[in-house]
């Protein structure tokens, strides 16, 4: 993912990276201006539709604004705005359903005067919007209801446009050419808009209306509303999306559309493990956490998988799906059987520089859209990740681990010893142990890690690194590779593979600590430049080497130390990177600000090395910022300023909500304060050393799956400690252990 902010366009157009392109030309760049930042959006999902509103539920017809309604990378909908008799309604309320089901907006008329004369007191009029989407459709049901004593005429007219940009020029990335808009059709009660792109397929949004308007035309609909005393009336307007090379499923009756929704919903929830607590507030977050993982996870061939985020990354990503997996592993392990069989099916299997793709390489990304058919940026089916290969290792023996899924493994096997061969070889570009990356395509991403802005990586002086560049997290997620892959091969009966491979995990692990600490930061570097010098700053990474496991307890405890002072920690959380540093901007996409997955990981690493009131700290930050943020969602990503009294934290402007691996992250930093393990191979669950944060007296974790069977597990405060107590055990004796 690319954001670049705190630059200007001289100095971005100036670096030695951008001299060939404008600043708008680049694909990675989020173009921001205040309208990004006037207004809080509404956001649905279902599938690969999204759309943004404002809080009135309306798609403002802003060039370079986020709302809109996209399907498959492309902008269908680019305006729908609703008024009466020319005047925008008043707002009344405006929320996503706790479900993320559906949008409910309730509005009402302004004063209405007619030749200076008050003719319509303000509040006289109920009007309601709900929205929801399924599949490529919008569903629309406008209800007016008249609480006047007087009968009401006037008119409602809906306004609505589609400019057919991609997601990338909805970004700010400009096009030197553009396909055609082909002439709309009318007809009494639906207008087809139309256009006919480069990559030569017809992309056509069908509107419905639903009664007959009494004036329709390319652009608007017209309503003539006349309602008596408590009379309702009730319009239904469907917007669908139609691409000529995807199957396409008309619109439903909208009852039969919204059982199907409701019913999707159901079906979750009994699928899905869940949270209760003695905490209203905890539950909110975690109901919008569960809400909003559903939202993003979507149904592929491969298995189910969650979407990266709205509006900017709704399409597959390696390493956020790998890691949005691994944080509800414990709860919902189809989830990572998805992840792993889409990853699996998109494995590099060609040298193809242009894509950054190598042998044995697992996707960073990829898109659909036109500019992507295009070839006019190089994300169609892009490879620039050094971590998801052997993040996608590691999460395989996790998931075996938590589900004893044997024949997956067996299946994915040819695929993680391409993957483990990628790393010794291509991975490895000097031969010296550590994983490297470099990027071969020049429209490439520069930083290949979990932190790609162009600035992101640096050395103390704030000076770029060059060449191949090892980071610190790389390394210790390769170190868990080689020890998943060992135990895995000896699982499958490859015990010489198996030795081999703990072996490499041995040999990584000691040269990584010889070349990597920082004695004098209390921390290890944040990455190794190609030169072999040290970026010695102390950044958020170190703590995802507690993650993977690959620190010593003595060095674990003082990268925790180090990680929770407060040139670090600003009280919501983790920063990027220290307050201290040369490159610090707590506004900065990847140089100061706080990322909820990068605490969570950071969290549960603590928790490993047995520091769960360290732990618990970086969890009660969160939950504290989470109270803050609108519906209890937690974006990708906030400011890094420090935690003031009365004061909450400050939003990033073009952070995506929701972001899959942000929802998510919550559920591992409750694994992490009650140390939960799920081993699926001996149908067992161990809680080790748990320690409820302090803002938990009581908690029951619902419906845990292990196995066949399923029970629920409460945990509580206790004079001595905490206490558990397992209950409604069905199929099979539920085995719980405890160890302090």
């Amino acid at each position: 993912m690319k954001v670049l902010i705190g630059c200007s366009s001289d100095e971005l157009r100036n670096h030695p990276e951008n001299n060939k392109q404008e600043l708008t030309d680049d694909a990675r760049h989020i173009v921001v201006n205040a309208e990004r930042t006037a207004d809080r959006v509404r956001s649905l999902k279902h599938g690969d539709t999204f759309a943004v509103f404002d809080h009135y539920g309306d798609i403002r017809p802003i060039h370079t604004g986020e709302e809109g309604l996209y399907y498959d990378g492309t902008r269908f909908l680019s305006s729908l705005m609703l008024n009466l008799d020319g005047l925008r309604p008043l707002l009344l309320g405006s929320t996503v359903r706790d479900d993320n089901d559906q949008l409910i907006v309730t509005l009402t008329n302004p004063d209405w005067f007619v030749n200076g004369q008050l003719r319509l007191a303000s509040n006289s009029l109920h009007i309601s919007r709900k929205t929801f989407l399924l599949d490529s459709v919008c569903y629309l049901e406008i209800l007016i209801e008249n609480y006047s004593f007087q009968s009401v005429d006037t008119n409602l007219t809906i306004h609505f446009a589609a400019d057919y940009m991609d997601i990338y020029e909805v970004r700010g990335m400009s096009r030197k050419a553009r396909g055609k808009y082909i002439t709309p059709c009318v007809t009494e009660n639906k207008v087809s808009l139309s256009y006919l792109g480069l990559d030569v397929e017809r992309r056509t949004t069908a509107i419905t209306f639903t009664p007959r308007p009494e004036e329709i035309s390319e652009s608007h609909a017209n309503f003539r509303v006349s309602l008596r005393s408590r009379e309702t009336q009730t319009i239904l307007v469907t917007v669908a999306c139609k691409r000529a090379l995807r199957t396409y499923t008309p619109p439903l009756d909208l009852n039969q559309a919204r059982a199907r929704v409701l019913m999707e919903i159901e079906q979750n929830k009994a699928s899905f493990c869940s949270l209760q607590s003695s905490n209203g507030q905890f539950n909110a977050w975690v109901d919008r956490s569960l809400s909003d993982i559903h939202m993003m996870i979507t149904p592929l061939p491969t298995g189910p998988y969650p979407y990266a985020g709205v509006p900017w990354f709704n399409t597959p990503f390696g390493r956020d799906g790998i890691i949005a997996a691994w944080e509800c592993l414990w709860m919902r392990p189809d989830v990572a059987k998805g992840v792993l069989a889409y990853l699996a099916a998109t494995q590099a299997v060609d040298f193809i520089p242009e894509q950054d793709a190598e042998p044995g390489k697992i996707l960073h990304e990829t898109r659909s859209g036109e500019m992507a058919a295009l070839k006019e940026m190089p994300f169609g089916r892009y490879y620039g990740s050094v971590d998801a290969t052997p993040l996608f290792v590691t999460l395989a023996g996790a998931y075996y681990e938590r589900t004893g899924d044997i024949a997956l493994i067996e299946t994915l096997w040819p695929n993680i010893l391409a993957a483990l061969e990628w790393m010794t070889t291509f991975g490895d570009k000097d031969g010296d142990g550590f994983l490297e990356y470099e990027r071969r395509s020049i429209d490439g991403l520069i930083h290949q890690g979990w932190k790609d802005s162009d600035d992101a990586i640096f050395h103390q002086d704030g000076t770029p690194v060059q060449g191949a560049i090892a980071m610190c997290e790389v390394q210790a997620y390769a170190y868990a590779a080689y020890k998943a892959a060992g135990m895995l091969a000896g699982v499958l009966g490859h015990s010489t593979e198996g030795i081999r491979f703990m072996r490499q995990a041995e040999t990584l692990r000691l040269t990584f600590n010889e070349s990597f600490w920082c004695e004098e930061l209390s921390t290890y570097a944040m990455a190794i430049d190609g030169e072999k010098r040290r970026c010695c700053v102390v950044s958020s990474n170190a703590g995802h080497c507690l993650f993977a496991g690959i620190a010593s307890q003595e060095r674990a405890e003082r990268v925790a130390q180090t990680l929770l002072a407060p040139e670090a920690y600003s009280g919501w959380g983790v920063r990027t990177i220290s307050s201290a540093e040369s490159r610090f901007n707590p506004m900065a996409y990847h140089n100061g600000s706080v990322w909820p997955h990068d605490n969570a990981l950071i969290a549960y690493g603590m928790a490993r090395y047995g520091l769960t009131p360290q732990a618990n700290r970086v969890f009660s930050g969160l939950f504290e910022a989470a109270m803050y943020f609108d519906l209890h969602r937690m974006p990708e990503l906030f400011c890094g300023f420090s935690k003031e009294d009365g004061e909450g934290p400050v939003l990033y402007p073009v952070a995506c909500a929701p972001q899959a691996w942000s929802a998510a992250s919550m559920f591992m930093l409750f694994q992490a304060c009650l140390g939960i393990q799920v081993d699926g191979i001996r149908k067992q669950v161990t809680l080790v050393r748990p320690m409820l944060p302090d803002f938990l007296n009581e908690v029951r974790i619902i419906k845990l799956q292990v196995g066949d069977s399923s029970f629920d597990i409460d945990v509580m405060r206790q004079r001595d400690g905490t206490g558990v107590t397992v209950k409604n055990a069905k199929k099979g004796p539920a085995v719980v252990q405890l160890v302090s």
